[in-house]
Formats: structure tokens, C-alpha cells, sequence
């Protein structure tokens, strides 16, 4: 067995860890390059986080109908949710901010303070308010709206986390961010990850497990987030009808890219149990959905070419 190196913040209102295993590195090199990959959270969410109100994502939605330009970061990755929310016909939709806030999901995890966005909710917002001018990397919001990044914006900050370990040459790590991973290479054990689904209703437990190397593993599911006082409310919300999806418990999305992962596993979730695997793989990537009955619905590849054990055990990835 490898040492490991296992470094824990609080950030993006989720636990965050980083696991880095051997290769040699010197104990030094190892503590300051964990601090730097996890630093990417904090970053992000400065830039990103709607419950802040200096954030550049918050300033820019007090600026209606004016193109502003932003950061590099910020203007990616809203680029690329307007990306998804094209491709997926509106079934992810980034622009859901003031819904959320209005059914509660509107509370600052650190302090617990209640965030109200001075706007009034227009119901005939969409994705399409959204104008990007690449060239001037300006945004301009159309109409009184406030962006939701929180279905890509913790999966930028994975894929952020580990470009820095690659970068300063570690090859077996893992980054686990409460439902979004990126693992590479080899575990201390020297084999490939052990990635557990957590089951959607049984607490403490998992769906499966299975094995996997250099790839991120992100799941969305309905027993993350519920509204207060309603328990049938959960954050993933239709954007077509302003209720939350149903179709579907939990999705699981494997992608080269955590923020990709993410977004997708987001969407196939308001996309439904048949039609979000089929729309899965039409974007070359592999998943699976389990729906509110416990059926288990796969691409493919996730059938054929991943380990999967099925027990019950606390989450975790190892």
C-alpha cells in the first residue's frame, strides 16, 4: 500500500477532498500543492456563487440590459451553460436563480443568512435573455434575471483543482467534492478508484460501486437539497414548468470533465429515465439513472465496461 496525502475544506457549501497518493513527492511539495488545487473552490465561488452579493456573477445581475465585461472565468462558464442549455432544449437552464430563491434554496451556508436579490421574477425568462458577445467577452442579460451556476460551477472548480495536480506532476489523485469527483491514475492500493452511487433512499447507503481511472464522476439526485417545508421540493428544477423534475431519482454522468459531468447529469435528470440515457450517449458520454422506483437505466458503455458491485456502506470514494 501507497501513502496518501488527504487534505479537507468546507467550500461551495459542500465538503471538499483532496486525496493524493505517493509518487514520490516530498511531504512539502505535497501539503502546498493540495493547498493550491483546493484554493480553486474558494476561487470559484467568488466569482461564481449567487448567495454572495459581491460576487461578479451578483454584480452582473444588477446591471440589466447593459453588456458588462467580465472575467475570463466567469464568461466560460456561463458560455458553456448556455452551451448545454441549447443542446438540451432548455432542460438545463441557468437562468432559474430567482425561482430557487423563491422556493428557499436562498440561504448563505457559512453564516445562514436568507439572500433576496433585489428582482422581480419574470416568468418568461430563459436561457435566450443570456447574450455573449465572445470577441468583447461581454455579457448582457435581456431582461431582469439572475444566474444559477451551481450545475457547473462546482464541477469547474474540480476540473480547476486538478489541472493544478497535473500541473505540478502528480499523476494518482482524487478530488471529491459531495457528488462530484475527478480521479486519476491509481489509488493507494495501486488499482483503480472505487467510486460508490450513494442510494437515493436509503441514507448511509450505497446503490453501487464500480472502478474507474482518470475520468470525473458526477451525480445529481432528488435527496440533495429540499425546499423548506417541502419535502416533495427538491433543487432540480424543470424550466419548462417551474416544478421539480420527477422522472428520475438520481443520474450519475462519467465525463473527461467534471464540469461537463455535471451539467449533463443535471440535464439527463429534467430530461427523464428513457430519453436522458439515450440523450447520454448521443453526446459520447456514459451515465446511468435510477429512477424513482429503484430501476436502474444505463448507457452502453456503462453496462459493459465498468466493475460494479452492488452493497450497501457508507459513501465514499477509495
Amino acid at each position: 500500500m501507497t501513502d496518501a496525502y488527504v487534505r479537507t475544506i468546507a467550500s461551495m457549501g459542500t465538503v471538499v477532498t483532496v486525496h493524493i497518493v505517493g509518487s514520490g513527492a516530498d511531504s512539502a511539495h505535497r501539503v502546498e500543492s493540495a493547498a493550491s488545487a483546493l484554493a480553486w473552490f474558494d476561487e470559484v465561488e467568488r466569482v461564481c456563487s449567487r448567495f454572495d452579493p459581491n460576487s461578479e456573477l451578483s454584480q452582473l445581475s444588477m446591471q440589466i440590459g447593459v453588456r458588462v465585461a467580465v472575467s475570463d472565468l466567469l464568461f466560460e462558464t456561463v458560455r458553456f451553460a448556455i452551451a448545454v442549455a441549447e443542446e438540451s432544449g432548455g432542460a438545463f437552464d441557468p437562468t432559474l436563480g430567482l425561482e430557487l430563491e423563491a422556493r428557499g434554496f436562498n440561504r448563505e451556508y457559512r453564516s445562514g443568512a436568507i439572500v433576496r436579490t433585489p428582482l422581480e421574477t419574470d416568468d418568461r425568462v430563459s436561457y435566450r435573455d443570456v447574450e455573449l458577445d465572445v470577441d468583447r467577452k461581454t455579457i448582457m442579460l435581456a431582461r431582469p434575471l439572475l444566474l444559477d451556476l451551481g450545475g457547473v460551477a462546482k464541477g469547474l472548480a474540480v476540473d480547476m483543482a486538478a489541472r493544478e495536480l497535473e500541473r505540478r506532476s502528480f499523476e494518482n489523485f482524487a478530488i471529491d467534492a459531495g457528488g462530484d469527483l475527478y480521479v486519476s491514475g491509481r489509488n493507494a492500493n495501486a488499482e483503480p478508484w472505487s467510486v460508490g452511487i450513494r442510494h437515493p433512499r436509503l441514507e448511509g447507503e450505497l446503490y453501487e460501486t464500480f472502478r474507474v481511472s482518470n475520468s470525473a464522476v458526477c451525480t445529481s439526485g432528488d435527496y440533495e437539497q429540499h425546499a423548506p417545508n417541502q419535502d416533495a421540493e427538491h433543487h432540480i428544477i424543470d424550466p419548462r414548468t417551474k416544478a421539480s423534475a420527477v422522472g428520475a431519482a438520481s443520474v450519475t454522468v462519467l465525463a473527461p470533465s467534471a464540469m461537463v459531468a455535471d451539467a449533463l447529469a443535471t440535464a439527463a435528470f429534467v430530461i427523464g429515465p428513457s430519453d436522458g440515457v439515450d440523450w447520454l450517449e448521443r453526446h459520447g458520454v456514459d451515465g446511468m439513472m435510477i429512477t424513482p422506483s429503484l430501476e436502474r437505466l444505463a448507457t452502453r458503455g456503462m453496462r459493459t465496461e465498468y466493475c460494479v458491485e452492488r452493497r450497501a456502506s457508507p459513501d465514499s470514494v477509495s
